[in-house]
């Protein structure tokens, strides 16, 4: 039996990358999953590639409307929730000094007020389950990263709404910790510069001390950790998945060519 066996699991941003990643574990894992995504055409396709366990619900994480009914749809179909996974999220590739009011505005709303309202609207299906919240930030959120300035500050506050709901969950037994992936492959879907479509992550990135780019498969088997009773007494933590990026700066051994 696996870790997961008969737990209810909503994930949202599940159908490409960490949260296709994640629910495909949970899935593996004996858990129900409901994803969410903005494409239904992707969601369509997550769901038939996932299984008769998933099931897709169309939301987009900055329609407070779409996020109160997809909730409802995801503990209706599921008959409750144990796990809430708040993992959609977009960026912009800019200084934050260059980022232009509506960027700010498109980011903020998906990526710490849709996180906010969907454990708002989970949490009484959590409390009764005495489950669980993971909320996927990044690296980025505990060292900024310039070239993507706003998305940074977005993660730094998705690290702290982790500590304080699991402040606000204690009284409940609803646990609420955050994964910090690192560079990871397949990146984020939804990044580009202002003003331009969404073009993803290049995946161009420099090697971490484990010597390897992350895979999302490393992030989903830390969500199976925080989802499962093995982390019964863990909560407000947050859990780097980066290969080692942010333990400091690494000094590569010099190869004989750079000897002089």
């Amino acid at each position: 039996m696996g870790s997961l066996q008969h737990k209810r699991a909503l994930v949202t941003g599940g159908t490409t990358g960490l949260g296709f990643a994640i629910a495909e574990r949970f899935l593996a894992e004996g858990a129900r999953v409901v994803l969410t995504g903005r494409n239904t055409d992707l969601g369509g396709q997550a769901e038939r590639a996932l299984g008769p366990g998933a099931r897709f619900a169309a939301a987009d994480a900055a329609d407070p409307e779409a996020i109160a009914s997809s909730v409802a749809a995801a503990a209706d179909e599921l008959g409750g929730l144990d796990v809430l996974v708040n993992n959609a999220g977009i960026g912009v590739s800019a200084r934050l000094l260059d980022t232009p009011l509506a960027d700010y505005d498109r980011v903020m709303s998906v990526n710490v007020r849709g996180y906010l309202l969907y454990a708002q609207h989970s949490y009484p299906h959590l409390a009764r389950s005495r489950g669980c919240m993971i909320h996927i930030a990044s690296d980025a959120g505990v060292w900024g990263e310039q070239a993507t300035g706003l998305y940074s500050v977005t993660k730094a506050a998705v690290v702290m709404l982790g500590k304080m709901l699991a402040l606000d969950g204690g009284k409940d037994g609803v646990r609420s910790n955050v994964l910090c992936p690192g560079d990871t492959w397949p990146g984020m879907r939804h990044m580009a510069p202002p003003g331009e479509e969404d073009r993803g992550e290049s995946g161009e990135w420099p090697l971490p001390p484990i010597g390897r780019i992350g895979a999302a498969a490393d992030v989903a088997a830390a969500a199976v950790f925080y989802a499962s009773q093995e982390s019964a007494f863990i909560t407000g933590t947050t859990l780097l998945v980066d290969g080692g990026m942010t333990a400091g700066y690494l000094q590569r051994e010099r190869g004989p060519e750079s000897a002089g």
